[in-house]
C-alpha cells in the first residue's frame, strides 16, 4: 500500500484522475434517496489528499475548469436571463434572489461574529451552503488563500439536501396546485380561409398582418400542399398550418376563419419531409426569418430539435450549430437544402475554439476590474465570474458580424461538467489539510452554521415568493433553485410538476444569483478584515 501511495504523491497528474474516477463513482451511490453526482468529486479529493499530502496539483488547473464551467452557463443561459430581465415575471423572480441573497448574506455575518468564525472559513461556509463554486474562488482570490475550501467543503453537503428537503416538506403542507403543461411536442393547427376579404389576396400581404411568432408551414389548395411562398394567392376554402401561441393563434383566427383542429404535424402530402442538422457557419446565429427559407433553398421548418427540447419554429428563433431540424421541401431540394443548412452530424459536438477562445479572453480580462465596495476596499469579480458575465452577453447577442458565439447543447454540457469536476478535484486535494484539521477542531459548529444559512437563502425566497407576491409554486420551484445553484436541486424541481417552469424560472435567475454572491462572498470576507 505505501507503495501505491508514494506513487499517488510522485504523480499529482496520477492522483487527479484518479479523484475524477472515484468521485463519479461515489456521486452514483443514492444516499438517503439522494445522489452528489458531480460533487462527489470534491469529499474523494479531500479524503485522497488526506492521506496522501503530496498529491498536489497546480492550482491554475482549478482555474481553467471553473472558467471552463461558468463561460458554458453564460453561453447556455445568456438569451433567458435577458429576456428574463425584460419581462415583468423574470425581474420579480430575479428580484426575489436578489433580496433573499442578501438576507442570507447579513445572516451570515451575523452568524460568524457570534461563533467567532475566521473571515475565510466563513466566506467559504457562505459559497458552500449556497453552492456556488464562482463565489468561492472569488474569495480565494481575494484573500490568497485556500483556506475557504474547508468551510465549502463542510457546508455543500445540506447546501444540496436542505433545498430539496424544503421543496419536499413545502409541497407536501401547500397542497399547491401546479399547472400542467398544455403543450406536448410540436403540433401545428389548421386554419380554413372564410373570411371573403381575403379572396385573391397575395399571401405575402396576409402574412405581413400576422403577428411575428406565427410560423406558416404550408398551404393546401384544392387538396395539394404547398409551401407558403408569398405569390400564393389565397382562395376561399384554402388551408394554412401554422404554428403560433395561443394568443397569437387567436389574432390569425380572426383574420382567417375558422380552426379544422390542432394535430401533430406527421404527413404531408405533396412535399419531401426531411431531417437536417445545422452546421453551416453562414446559418448559425441567424434568425428564422431572416434567412428566407421559402425562396431558397425552397423548404419550411416544423420543428427544432436542441438537445432534449422540441421548440417550435418562431421566425424570430435563432438558430444553433447542431440543431436537428424538421423540414419540409419541395420535391427534388434535398440535396440544395442539405447544402443550405451544411448538415453535418459532428456539429452537435463541435466547437468554435476560436469564440471560445476569444470568449474567455475577454472574460478574464473583466474578471480582472476592480469594482469599489464603499467602505469595504474593493471587489472583483474573478476570472470565472467575468467569464459568466461575458458569456450571458455573447451567449444573448449569439452573433457578432461573422463570429458565432452560441455552442451546440452536448458540447456545451460536455465542457461545462469538465470544467465543474477538474474544479472540485483539484480543489479538494490542495485543501485536503487544512479541512481535516479545522474540521476537527469546528466541525460540528461549522455544520450547524452551513445548515442556517441554507436554510434562510431557501425560507426567505418561498416567503417572499408566496407571501408577498403569490408567485406560481412550479416557478417559485425554479426561483429556489436557481439561488441554490446545484443543477440537482433543479433536477428535484422539474420532477415535482409536469411543466417546464422550474428550468424556465432557474435560466433567469441562475445567473443573476451567481453574480450577486460572489459580491457578497466578497463582502462577507472584507467586513472581518476590515473590523
Amino acid at each position: 500500500m505505501e507503495w501505491f501511495l508514494s506513487l499517488l504523491g510522485n504523480q499529482p497528474i496520477l492522483s487527479l484522475f484518479l479523484v475524477i474516477c472515484l468521485g463519479y463513482a461515489v456521486g452514483e451511490l443514492p444516499i438517503a434517496g439522494l445522489r452528489l453526482g458531480v460533487g462527489a468529486v470534491l469529499f474523494v479529493g479531500l479524503f485522497i489528499g488526506a492521506i496522501v499530502p503530496d498529491a498536489v496539483p497546480p492550482a491554475l488547473l482549478s482555474t481553467v475548469g471553473l472558467i471552463l464551467f461558468f463561460y458554458g452557463i453564460g453561453i447556455q443561459y445568456g438569451k433567458a436571463f435577458v429576456q428574463g430581465w425584460l419581462s415583468s415575471t423574470g425581474r420579480r423572480q430575479n428580484l426575489i434572489a436578489l433580496l433573499s441573497t442578501i438576507a442570507t448574506g447579513i445572516v451570515t455575518v451575523a452568524i460568524l461574529s457570534a461563533l467567532r468564525i475566521p473571515a475565510d472559513v466563513g466566506a467559504g461556509l457562505f459559497a458552500g451552503a449556497l453552492v456556488n463554486t464562482a463565489a468561492l474562488q472569488s474569495v480565494v482570490d481575494k484573500l490568497g488563500s485556500e483556506t475557504p475550501i474547508v468551510g465549502y467543503g463542510v457546508a455543500y453537503p445540506f447546501g444540496v439536501f436542505g433545498p430539496i428537503l424544503c421543496m419536499y416538506l413545502a409541497t407536501r403542507l401547500l397542497h399547491p396546485n401546479l399547472s400542467v403543461s398544455r403543450r406536448r411536442g410540436v403540433q401545428g393547427t389548421e386554419l380554413v380561409v372564410h373570411n371573403p376579404k381575403l379572396e385573391g389576396a397575395l399571401l405575402s400581404e396576409v402574412l405581413a398582418q400576422f403577428p411575428e411568432d406565427v410560423q406558416v408551414i404550408t398551404v393546401r389548395k384544392a387538396g395539394h400542399n404547398y409551401l407558403p411562398r408569398g405569390s400564393l394567392r389565397l382562395e376561399i376554402g384554402d388551408e394554412l398550418l401554422i404554428e403560433a401561441a395561443e394568443d397569437s393563434l387567436r389574432q390569425v383566427k380572426r383574420l382567417i376563419g375558422d380552426e379544422m383542429g390542432r394535430i401533430p404535424i406527421v404527413d404531408i402530402d405533396d412535399l419531401d419531409d426531411l431531417t437536417i442538422y445545422v452546421s453551416r457557419p453562414a446559418v448559425v446565429g441567424r434568425k428564422i426569418a431572416e434567412l428566407n427559407l421559402i425562396e431558397h433553398p425552397g423548404c419550411a421548418i416544423v420543428s427544432v430539435l436542441r438537445g432534449d427540447t422540441e421548440l417550435y419554429p418562431k421566425p424570430a428563433l435563432v438558430l444553433e450549430a447542431g440543431d436537428q431540424l424538421r423540414v419540409v421541401a419541395e420535391p427534388g431540394c434535398y440535396e440544395t437544402v442539405q447544402e443550405f443548412f451544411g448538415n453535418s452530424a459532428r456539429s452537435t459536438a463541435e466547437v468554435s475554439y476560436l469564440a471560445l477562445g476569444l470568449g474567455m479572453v475577454l472574460g478574464v480580462l473583466f474578471g480582472l476590474i476592480p469594482f469599489p465596495l464603499p467602505g469595504l476596499g474593493s471587489f472583483a469579480f474573478g476570472a470565472a465570474g467575468g467569464a459568466m458575465i461575458v458569456s450571458l452577453f455573447l451567449g444573448w447577442k449569439g452573433r457578432i458580424g461573422q463570429m458565432s458565439w452560441v455552442m451546440p447543447p452536448s458540447a456545451n454540457l460536455t465542457l461545462r461538467n469538465f470544467g465543474l469536476t477538474l474544479f472540485l478535484a483539484v480543489a479538494g486535494l490542495r485543501s485536503a489539510e487544512q479541512f481535516v484539521a479545522t474540521v476537527q477542531e469546528t466541525g460540528v459548529v461549522l455544520l450547524g452554521a452551513g445548515m442556517v444559512i441554507t436554510l434562510t437563502i431557501v425560507l426567505v425566497a418561498m416567503a417572499i415568493g408566496l407571501g408577498l407576491w403569490r408567485t406560481p409554486f412550479d416557478d417559485l420551484l425554479g426561483v429556489v433553485a436557481g439561488v441554490t445553484g446545484n443543477p440537482a436541486i433543479l433536477a428535484y424541481a422539474s420532477r415535482s410538476v409536469s411543466n417546464n417552469q422550474p428550468e424556465l424560472g432557474y435560466a433567469v435567475v441562475f445567473p443573476t444569483s451567481t453574480i450577486v454572491k460572489i459580491i457578497v462572498a466578497q463582502m462577507v470576507a472584507a467586513w472581518f478584515i476590515n473590523n
